[in-house]
Order: C-alpha cells, then sequence, then structure tokens
C-alpha cells in the first residue's frame, strides 16, 4: 500500500504541475482577448469538455467523472481568467 500511496501523490504532484501550465495559458488568454465579454465562450467549453470525454473513453478511464471535473476545471479557469483580464488595467 505504501508503494501505491507513493505513485498517487506522486501523478498528484505531476497533475499540480500541468494545472500550473494550464493557468498561464489562461493568464495568456486573458492578455489577448480584446474584451472582457470575451473570456466565456461556452462553445469552446463544450468542445473542451467532449474532446476530454472522448479521451477519457479511450483511456478506459470513468468518462462521468473526468467530465464533472472537468467542468469544475474550466468553470475555475473561467473565473482565474476573469480576474487576470480585470488585473490588466
Amino acid at each position: 500500500m505504501t508503494e501505491v500511496r507513493a505513485g498517487v501523490d506522486q501523478v498528484d504532484k505531476e497533475m499540480v504541475a500541468l494545472l500550473a501550465r494550464r493557468f498561464a495559458y489562461m493568464d495568456a488568454a486573458a492578455r489577448i482577448k480584446p474584451t472582457r465579454a470575451a473570456v466565456r465562450d461556452e462553445a469552446r467549453k463544450a468542445q473542451v469538455i467532449a474532446n476530454v470525454r472522448a479521451q477519457a473513453r479511450a483511456a478506459g478511464v470513468p468518462d462521468a467523472a473526468v467530465t464533472a471535473i472537468w467542468e469544475t476545471l474550466v468553470e475555475a479557469s473561467i473565473a482565474y481568467e476573469f480576474e487576470a483580464f480585470d488585473r490588466r488595467g
């Protein structure tokens, strides 16, 4: 069990590093988008979630769980991007 827990901890560490990369892209998007209204893009959100759902199915992991996680992640990313957009002054 110790090895399993160590493996989970390592994966979590890697996932946080990937999330940091993802949020850096939110910073970039906030710099690029011309208006605050452009931050929320429901069509893009649907596309991202559909892509991840398909990837989850292909990987054999529970697509409903992954979809729920990504719904939360995308909403958190949008909120972060709004904050980043507002910081640009």
